[in-house]
């Protein structure tokens, strides 16, 4: 999601798409465990990288 979507925001069917994952797959086995370690938020939006998953990576972040 940085690298491909700069972080987001960006919807469920597309994260899917991406990685050749069913959705339910997603929100029901990484999605909880993402959230509860701080790398991604849901919003209205779409999901969304938090500077931890940054830090962690090695990359920038840079808020918008």
């Amino acid at each position: 999601m940085i690298e491909k979507y700069q972080g987001g925001p960006v919807g469920l069917e597309t994260i899917a798409t991406t990685i050749g994952e069913e959705t339910e797959t997603i929100e029901d086995v990484y999605e909880p465990y993402l959230i509860q370690i701080g790398f991604i938020s849901r919003t209205l939006r779409g999901r969304i990288v938090l500077p931890g998953a940054y830090k962690h990576l090695g990359y920038e972040y840079n808020e918008k």
